[in-house]
């Protein structure tokens, strides 16, 4: 079992991390951040392998993969 926390200040919303995911488990908030991007989520966390693609493919070093 893994979990994600994303740094929602670091996010710039870019959406990599959602095509990285191998199980489709982070998609783009609705929220806006302080800087005006849509930052990443993961709600269903529970799901999570702790693969890391996501944190290894984040260009913001936004994401931080516990196992």
């Amino acid at each position: 079992m893994g979990r994600i926390v994303i740094d929602e200040l670091r996010c710039k919303g870019c959406g990599i991390c959602t095509i990285a995911c191998p199980k489709k488990l982070i998609r783009l908030c609705e929220k806006v951040n302080i800087q005006g991007y849509a930052p990443a989520e993961s709600p269903n966390q529970e799901l999570c392998t702790g693969c890391a693609l996501c944190a290894e493919i984040c260009p913001d070093v936004a994401i931080t993969v516990f196992k």
